[in-house]
């Protein structure tokens, strides 16, 4: 999750496609483990807003506490594909 190993867990893999389902103790585990690393709940839907001739993007409170990211820090901000921004925290 977020790039961060959360264990393995029990689950069966389709033979045909290898997609993976978990079972539901998996999958609680799963939740748990990322709940005590401070992942859950991390991602979240932003608007962009406009500042001047610029378009701010908001980072929510709980994933600047995560990062220990701080008001006038600076970071680079760069393209990763077409539809993906990348933030390097400097």
């Amino acid at each position: 999750m977020f790039g961060v190993t959360l264990g393995t867990y029990e689950a069966e893999v389709c033979s045909s496609c290898g997609e993976i389902f978990f079972t539901a103790e998996s999958v609680d585990k799963i939740e748990m483990r990322a709940k005590e690393l401070g992942l859950w709940g991390l991602a979240s839907k932003v608007k962009v807003a406009r500042s001047g001739n610029s378009l701010v993007v908001r980072i929510p409170s709980p994933l600047a506490r995560y990062l220990k990211l701080r008001s006038g820090q600076e970071v680079l901000v760069a393209p990763d594909r077409k539809h993906r921004l990348v933030l390097d925290l400097a």
